[in-house]
């Protein structure tokens, strides 16, 4: 394997990362260290890279590859899994100062991936595991890595801005939050067919940045667009509208995806609203957020189309 760049995350509310809140979301501490990654070559040898290139005993960074090189977990790691490339932040004095004295100048994993074809159709580098599959791995083998903070399914901003103060991973005590957070949701793909995560900067967090995001949701009215589409975007009512397009199409083709998802919401919406709107008394709904759910509810119930 040779040196591959690490994604760039996103912040939270672009158009890059639009819908990323859709589905399940993992919230990671962000630490304020320098990117680093780590592969093993078909020489059976330890390979380091920085953000932007591959590092090497005479071009290193910030000695990073000497202690890469040096740690016998990651032989260890390594020998038994040889197609993996872990991504990480390589904890050195940045911007932020407040981490403890016992945190520094190690290796802090936040993605485990299996490398993807250069001639991929998706154009992907990429298959990433999930928090899931790979935190057993590197406890494993006694690896640093960055732990979960949270896990939701359909979060907003409102809920994401709470974890901002919440993260004290490394820090000392009372020395206020860490950088910030970064959300990862691992079956979301954005529209340009990518997997990107989010992030939200605690620094750059303002009051001029509510404004541009919009009013908060409560989370009573998340559990309102929840509730309508477990009740009313049923599995009937998505396998009737495909079944429908099969045959006005002749068959199926992937050209017909977003009108299996617009014929979805579409079809919700009209037959269905005066129905929750009774049932629930009246609710506020945001709609553009229900049809990122009816989306989310579509790719799983006919996962195979996607």
């Amino acid at each position: 394997m040779d040196f591959k760049k690490y994604q760039h995350v996103e912040r939270f509310g672009t158009n890059e990362v639009e819908g990323i809140e859709f589905g399940t979301c993992y919230v990671f501490p962000k630490i304020d260290g320098t990117n680093g990654s780590i592969w093993m070559d078909e020489h059976l040898n330890i390979q380091c890279g920085s953000r932007r290139r591959h590092l090497t005993e005479d071009q290193d960074n910030a000695n990073f590859w000497h202690h890469a090189i040096s740690d016998l977990r990651l032989d260890a790691f390594f020998m038994k899994n040889p197609e993996l490339r872990l991504f990480g932040e390589w904890l050195v004095p940045h911007s932020l100062k407040t981490y403890r004295e016992d945190a520094w100048r190690k290796f802090y994993v936040f993605d485990v991936v299996c490398d993807l074809p250069e001639e991929h159709p998706s154009g992907e580098k990429f298959e990433y595991l999930s928090y899931d599959e790979y935190q057993p791995l590197l406890r494993r083998y006694d690896i640093d890595y960055i732990p979960c903070m949270s896990k939701i399914d359909n979060g907003d901003y409102e809920f994401f801005l709470k974890q901002l103060p919440a993260n004290n991973f490394l820090i000392e005590d009372g020395k206020g939050a860490g950088e910030g957070i970064v959300i990862k949701n691992y079956d979301y793909k954005n529209k340009y067919g990518r997997t990107t995560w989010a992030k939200i900067v605690t620094s750059e967090f303002k009051e001029k940045h509510c404004k541009e995001m919009g009013p908060t949701e409560k989370s009573a009215r998340i559990e309102v667009e929840s509730h309508i589409i477990d009740d009313f975007c049923t599995t009937a009512l998505i396998e009737k509208t495909y079944a429908k397009i099969l045959l006005e199409c002749d068959g199926w083709s992937s050209k017909y995806i977003p009108r299996l998802l617009n014929t979805v919401y579409h079809d919700l919406v009209v037959e269905e609203s005066w129905n929750f709107v009774k049932k629930y008394k009246n609710p506020m709904v945001n709609f553009k957020r229900l049809q990122g759910m009816v989306i989310n509810k579509v790719k799983e119930t006919k996962s195979e189309l996607f």
